[in-house]
């Protein structure tokens, strides 16, 4: 959420318009109004009257505003209690809370020195609402209106969050965010002071007390010789330390550094640092930049973590720079931003507003080390990631990096850092790429060293040309019911393991364990499981290859299957294929089929559109994790079916299934003795995403019904 300007002041006829000749009367619309009374122009503090003056001052110094009246009058006025809350006893009203109208007394007509009404009653209110940053110009009395909440801005997704009702007669009204994160609500009368609180908050907020310092109040004194001495064994030189009104101050037996934090010129915070490198500052004091005068109007900008950084940044060339104050958190907050009032640790940020709103650049130049990165990440998230930069710091050796600004320029002196500074990269903006980003990766594929670039062969000759396996892609295969698709998904996956040792993830629904593990060992061991009719003459896998044959399915494969009988979820399958790629290197993944899956969608949701959304998933999923998946889906039924191949459009369900998959095959058996011979297996293939993988065509393979072993036609054995 980026820092947004502050809202324009009110006139100043528009204050004098609210004060009386009555001075009680005058005083009380004043009091009314903590915004108004803030942002209206201070003159000079008198002397502190006795306590018998009519005219009383507030003890807190930061508190003492003065103001002038329509007629000359002086008003002393303290901030009024942010933190006083709405009346338990509100009632509700189709779910938002307000009073009953009787309960609201009847707004107090001002009037002027003629005796006419000064504003109607909603207009003040409105002028009340809009110093809150409450826009009530749509708003109608009698009415409830939602609109975006002041505190909260309706964090990242704009939500107009804020419930606001504004009494029939206009003469009120009372709000509350519903938003979980903020809960802000209040109320306001025309003629009353605004009330607002937060409901997350088990405690009224206090307004703190902040002092008024000086040089002189706090003891300050010019560096002695020693001192600089210090910073010139750190190249900052004493040029640089009276501009930036570095001074010292004996603090019990030890003299301590002193930095000065000041607006236009005026002392405004002090914070010390001793030769332990201990830091401290000045309590009740406003947080501001350290430098904030040196960005001033500036475009370009540059943020560092401590005032020794500001200061090198500065014997480099670089005046715009300024130092936070409190330094880094130890770690990011995956929370939303809080609202301005609630974002205690980086309150600086909106105290200073003024002087970051005119930045387009801004350079995070922040410690490497994970505070500071942190830090990087708290800033850009509320300064606006779209005009930030970071550097990266150069190495110290073999090992290590430097850590910040002053060590840069300690060790390699400031030309160096002026290059870290002018090499300053975009923040990054996550889901925001350029190529540059990719260009390792990318040398990688060109050179064939990122491995499998033109992708894993079948095992099959008549195939290689047609289609090959490249980690990260999705195969849709279908075909006609008994035509094969499973037995050739397995017989694929026994020749990838056999040639580059793959592992594999297989959901497959419709197989039984004990079925699916025969086949398998079949086509390793290529021998039948057992001694029946479908294996003679071939002679029964023995003893020792079945154990053997057991370990291999163990080292190779992973089930994914529900252990009742509900119906797996496409997520499920994918969070738990995640899994076994995490922890036992998997590269391919089968989910056969694609019916046998719990397809539930949302209410409103088409077939179409959950299909869209389904193989979207599928395909993050194999991207991410650079694995192969092969997707079994049936097509519809065929009406008037001749024994052709079905096309990947006939595929049950939706159009999505040729569109969003990388690679579409068709496993077709010819049935018809007449035609050819039976166990001869067509492979279509109909859709090829990476030319450097295959291409579309048609290899044919022979099926050895015994072992389950595909076989290319010219290595097939010859029928007597």
């Amino acid at each position: 959420m980026p820092l947004l300007p502050p809202r324009s002041p009110l006139r100043p006829a528009h204050v004098a318009s609210l004060l009386s000749s009555d001075a009680a009367a005058a005083a009380a619309a004043v009091m009314g109004c903590k915004h108004l009374l803030l942002r209206a122009r201070p003159l000079a503090p008198p002397p502190v009257p006795s306590p018998s003056s009519s005219s009383s001052y507030s003890s807190s110094s930061s508190c003492r505003v003065r103001f002038r009246g329509a007629y000359g009058l002086h008003f002393s006025c303290a901030r009024s209690r942010a933190g006083s809350r709405m009346n338990p006893s509100c009632l509700k009203a189709n779910g938002v809370p307000h009073r009953p109208h009787s309960s609201i007394p009847r707004p107090v007509q001002l009037e002027g020195p003629v005796g006419r009404g000064i504003e109607t009653p909603l207009k003040v209110l409105k002028m009340r609402l809009e110093e809150l940053g409450i826009d009530m110009q749509t708003c109608l009395p009698g009415q409830y209106h939602s609109l975006l909440c002041p505190m909260c801005k309706g964090g990242r997704s704009m939500e107009r969050s804020l419930s606001i009702f504004v009494s029939p007669d206009g003469g009120s009204a009372v709000w509350t965010c519903f938003r979980g994160s903020c809960g802000w609500k209040g109320s306001t009368r025309a003629a009353a002071k605004p009330r607002s609180s937060y409901a997350t908050s088990n405690q009224t907020s206090k307004v703190k007390t902040i002092r008024e310092i000086s040089e002189e109040s706090l003891g300050l004194e010019p560096l002695c010789n020693e001192l600089v001495a210090y910073f010139a064994e750190r190249l900052i030189s004493a040029e640089t330390l009276r501009r930036n009104a570095v001074m010292q101050k004996k603090c019990e037996n030890q003299i301590v550094i002193a930095f000065t934090y000041r607006r236009e010129g005026k002392l405004v915070s002090c914070k010390y640092r001793d030769v332990k490198k201990k830091f401290w500052q000045e309590a009740h004091t406003e947080k501001i930049f350290y430098g904030l005068d040196d960005i001033k109007g500036k475009s370009e900008i540059i943020l560092v973590e401590g005032e020794m950084d500001k200061l090198a940044m500065e014997e480099a060339g670089f005046r715009n720079c300024v130092s936070v104050p409190d330094g880094a958190p130890p770690s990011t907050s995956d929370k939303d931003l809080p609202p301005e009032g609630q974002d205690i640790k980086y309150q600086y940020l909106w105290n200073c507003k003024d002087y970051l709103k005119e930045a387009s650049r801004i350079i995070l130049a922040t410690d490497g080390d994970k505070p500071g990165q942190a830090l990087a990440e708290e800033l850009a998230r509320r300064l606006g990631r779209e005009r930030c930069w970071r550097v990266k710091w150069p190495k110290k050796n073999d090992s290590e990096y430097f850590k910040d600004a002053n060590e840069v320029l300690m060790y390699v002196g400031p030309g160096v850092l002026r290059e870290v500074i002018d090499d300053a990269e975009l923040y990054p903006i996550r889901g925001l790429f350029t190529f540059k980003d990719f260009f390792d990766e990318i040398n990688g594929y060109y050179h064939r060293t990122l491995g499998y670039e033109f992708g894993v062969s079948t095992g099959w000759k008549s195939l290689n040309h047609l289609y090959n396996v490249v980690p990260g892609e999705l195969t849709i295969v279908t075909g006609v019911p008994n035509s094969g698709k499973s037995e050739w998904i397995d017989a694929l996956l026994c020749n990838i393991n056999e040639s580059v040792g793959w592992k594999f993830a297989l959901c497959s629904m419709e197989n039984r364990v004990r079925e699916h593990a025969r086949k398998l060992l079949e086509k390793h061991i290529k021998k039948p499981f057992f001694d029946s009719k479908y294996g003679e003459p071939a002679e029964r896998m023995g003893v020792e290859d079945f154990e053997r044959g057991k370990r291999w399915l163990s080292d190779t494969f992973y089930l994914i299957r529900c252990e009742d009988d509900s119906l797996p979820s496409i997520k499920w399958v994918l969070d738990l294929a995640k899994s076994a790629v995490l922890r036992h290197g998997v590269r391919g993944l089968v989910i056969d089929p694609y019916n046998e899956l719990d397809h539930q969608r949302p209410s409103g949701q088409t077939e179409t559109e959950y299909v869209s959304q389904m193989l979207t998933l599928i395909r993050r999923f194999a991207q991410h994790h650079s694995c192969h998946v092969w997707f079994v889906a049936h097509p519809r039924q065929l009406h008037n079916w001749v024994g052709e191949p079905p096309n990947l459009y006939d595929i049950s369900g939706s159009a999505h299934f040729i569109n969003k998959c990388d690679n579409g095959i068709v496993i077709h058996r010819n049935r018809d003795p007449e035609a050819g011979p039976v166990d001869q297996v067509q492979v279509c293939v109909r859709k090829v995403r990476n030319k450097v993988a295959g291409t579309i065509g048609d290899a044919f393979l022979n099926y050895n019904r015994v072992t389950g072993e595909f076989i290319d036609l010219d290595a097939a054995p010859k029928k007597k």
